[in-house]
């Protein structure tokens, strides 16, 4: 029996030929009976995100697996498989597992420590068991793969490091102001940087986003999206002392904010500092504002700079949590190796004992005047006997490390002449 996996993902594939292997949320559970139905997989998920389409499987036979995998998604999405074959990966085995883990982890994403991937695996996980595709063995698997995202999100800093423009805006102003509960938020702009800051800052718990645009309905659109106050595009400079934090991100040729109007906006404030980011190119602030005391400006290549020494930190961080990985991919595999051999187990246990059992019944069948305590310590000795005959293939069929003959319960069945199943 093995586990499977076959797909393709940003590394592999450019986002055409991903867009056109996609599945919809409400098309998965029918694709996957209908994989169930015209391949050997006994149990079958399917993981579909703008990054990765993923097929997981567990088959008793691996002959022909990939090209009727292959076959599925090409008939599904009425495509030739040469349109797309060479994307594709396909993992058995231990490989399999370890990929499993690996995307789970966030180890196999675009950007490394992304916290999306883990919630969309479970969605995929929460459609095929509704869908009753999914058995023990990818039951399992999915499991074990939530928990080791955990304990790399835990026992590592992969996620700790801001990888983002919007997000590296947010973690700096926690160095400016400590806790943001209660800081006032003014969007200069309503794109969708600005709007992807915004939601990380309000994530943060800041009490107020301000937000205007040129385009006046647009600003009124975003700050309504956070329970905020739109600002005229021509009246914002008057309102800069409101706000602690000014991101800023329009398409403008000229600086729209400069010295003197922060200078204004310190006196009103009583010198309470105010934090920058102008993520825009062209600049937005006017660089001289730093000479301000009480301002922090920050543009778009100081992000980046940050942004840069954060992905050399989740690297390193993710070099730890492939260590955790391949931990739980050792535990996995011996889990999946007593699966094999507990039929076996279970057959010599049965043979040796009734065996055991039938030469005690006719000993003592030979022994009618036996002594009832005389009957115990001789059934106590043939159990003794039992065990001890039973001790090594037991050992043997249970070893954590690796067999060199790679199939022990087979082995297990010809030199007990077990029969092939029980």
């Amino acid at each position: 029996m093995h586990i499977v996996t076959l797909g393709l993902n940003h590394q592999t594939a450019p986002v055409d030929t991903r867009e056109k292997l996609a599945f919809k949320s409400e098309e998965i559970p029918g694709a996957l009976r209908r994989l169930l139905d015209t391949s050997r997989l006994n149990e079958a998920l399917i993981l579909s995100t703008c990054n990765r389409v993923e097929l997981y499987g567990f088959t008793p036979e691996l002959k022909n697996c990939r090209n009727e995998l292959e076959t599925f998604l090409a008939d599904f999405h009425q495509l030739e498989t040469a349109d797309f074959s060479d994307n594709l990966y396909f993992h058995t085995g231990t490989e399999a597992i370890r990929h499993s883990f690996r995307v789970a982890s966030s180890l196999d994403s675009m950007v490394i420590g992304e916290p999306q991937i883990l919630g969309q695996l479970k969605d995929a996980f929460f459609i095929a068991s509704e869908a009753r595709s999914t058995g023990l063995i990818l039951n399992r698997l999915m499991h074990r793969s939530f928990f080791i995202a955990k304990e790399v999100r835990t026992r590592t800093k992969i996620a700790s490091a801001a990888v983002s423009v919007s997000f590296a805006a947010v973690e700096l102003a926690k160095k400016i102001f400590g806790d943001l509960k209660g800081r006032k938020v003014m969007l200069i702009g309503a794109g969708e940087m600005c709007e992807l800051a915004a939601r990380h800052f309000v994530n943060q718990g800041v009490g107020q986003v301000l937000v205007t645009n040129r385009t006046f309905s647009r600003a009124r659109e975003l700050a309504a999206e956070f329970e905020g106050l739109a600002v005229s595009f021509d009246s914002f400079r008057q309102e800069l002392d409101e706000a602690d934090i000014i991101l800023s991100s329009t398409g403008s040729p000229d600086y729209l904010i400069g010295p003197a109007e922060l200078s204004a906006a310190l006196k009103k404030r009583r010198n309470r500092p105010i934090f920058l980011i102008d993520i825009a190119v062209p600049r937005d602030i006017d660089p001289k504002v730093n000479e301000l005391d009480n301002i922090y400006l920050f543009d778009v290549d100081d992000l980046k700079e940050v942004i840069t020494e954060n992905l050399d930190q989740r690297q390193q961080e993710a070099l730890r949590a492939e260590r955790l990985v391949d931990l739980e991919v050792e535990k996995f595999e011996q889990w999946l190796a007593s699966l094999a051999v507990t039929p076996t187990i279970k057959a010599l246990r049965r043979q040796v004992s009734e065996i055991a059992r039938r030469e005690l019944e006719k000993t003592l069948a030979g022994l009618p005047d036996l002594g009832e305590k005389e009957r115990r310590k001789l059934e106590a000795m043939v159990n003794a006997i039992t065990n001890k005959i039973l001790h090594p293939p037991l050992n043997y069929l249970k070893a954590r490390e690796q067999h060199e003959d790679r199939q022990p319960a087979a082995t297990i069945r010809r030199i007990f002449n077990l029969p092939d199943s029980d």
